[in-house]
């Protein structure tokens, strides 16, 4: 690799002490090799006496309510076969804060990496409104049951253009959808995606509700992600703990969308959880770590059993190190 285009992920690794001592993102560079000003950020240490950075130790980009919209989920709306729910995406080019100093050129959905979150009840009639404010093809593919028409292969929309998806929402589950437009790839890895939840007709039981779409970007253009996170930002969760009760379930809509490495996984500490894979059955394992293929997806519930700060993040340490983290402040 040309010096003009920044630091490596391994260069990342190898150079760098791990999170519990610093966040090593001197020097990186945007994608296609435009290399932006160093950020020393070395002082971002750990207070003495715990190993992991957290509040204004940790160095994300943004303010605390930003992922709001990414993070709650729209209310659950009960059955009522053939109610129309409508949402309008647009595609647009958009520059966005990746980690703390550093610019990614993205490709986006409603201006957002990932995209809104779409959610419906089953037997719903979602109507999807695109527009291609971008300067490039684009799709839409929903993952779940609709007819050939609807599917976003074949149905390319070009800068300027629009089209509207329309199908009954089927089956109910946690699913995802992202452009399908060649090289389907770099559509994926440059944002386009996001999670798309369906309802039982029979409510789930009331829970607070969480979506985390795990995602990376390889801001150097060498084909490797140098930054993890989930939602967008890296090390946000970690900035900005997600408060939670200990009498509550939590529930989280999880999918991985992350381009070039094979799977991703989340792992809680000090506690067990129900994972449903793909949500969309009863059936449920309960551990503490799951791994992901690139389109896997499901539902994880947590009882907590105590209060206090527990810690979530990749169980590939790497991922961990370069963003993937973040804590739950359990309350009573």
């Amino acid at each position: 690799m040309s010096k003009d285009r920044g630091v490596t992920r391994r260069q990342l690794i190898v150079g760098a002490a791990p999170v519990v001592a610093a966040a090593p993102f001197a020097g990186m560079a945007l994608a296609g090799g435009r290399t932006q000003e160093a950020r020393h950020l070395a002082g971002h240490r750990p207070a003495a006496g715990h190993a992991a950075m957290i509040g204004e130790e940790a160095p994300a980009p943004g303010g605390p309510n930003d992922l709001d919209s990414l993070t709650y989920p729209p209310e659950a709306l009960p059955h009522q076969p053939g109610r129309v729910r409508e949402y309008s995406l647009l595609a647009e080019d958009k520059e966005i804060e990746v980690a703390k100093g550093v610019v990614y050129p993205a490709w986006t959905y409603n201006g957002t990496v990932p995209g809104p979150v779409i959610r419906a009840t089953e037997d719903d009639l979602l109507r999807v409104a695109f527009a291609n404010g971008s300067s490039h093809p684009h799709t839409i593919h929903f993952h779940g049951i609709h007819p050939a028409n609807m599917d976003g292969v074949f149905e390319i929309v070009n800068p300027g253009d629009t089209f509207t998806y329309e199908f009954p929402a089927r089956p109910y589950g946690m699913h995802l959808y992202h452009c399908h437009a060649t090289p389907l790839k770099k559509h994926i890895h440059k944002g386009l995606y996001g999670a798309f939840i369906i309802d039982p007709p029979e409510p789930r039981p009331p829970a607070k509700e969480l979506v985390m779409v795990m995602n990376a970007f390889d801001t150097d253009g060498d084909g490797e992600n140098n930054f993890y996170a989930v939602n967008g930002p890296a090390f946000y969760y970690a900035r900005y703990p997600i408060k939670v009760s200990r009498s509550q379930t939590v529930r989280i809509y999880i999918a991985n969308l992350t381009e070039f490495d094979l799977i991703n996984s989340f792992h809680l500490h000090g506690d067990f959880f129900r994972y449903y894979p793909t949500g969309s059955t009863d059936s449920f394992e309960y551990t503490d770590t799951i791994m992901l293929c690139q389109g896997q997806r499901g539902i994880i519930e947590i009882d907590f059993a105590n209060t206090g700060r527990f810690m979530f993040h990749a169980h590939q340490s790497e991922f961990t190190e370069l963003g993937w983290m973040g804590f739950f402040e359990v309350e009573e």
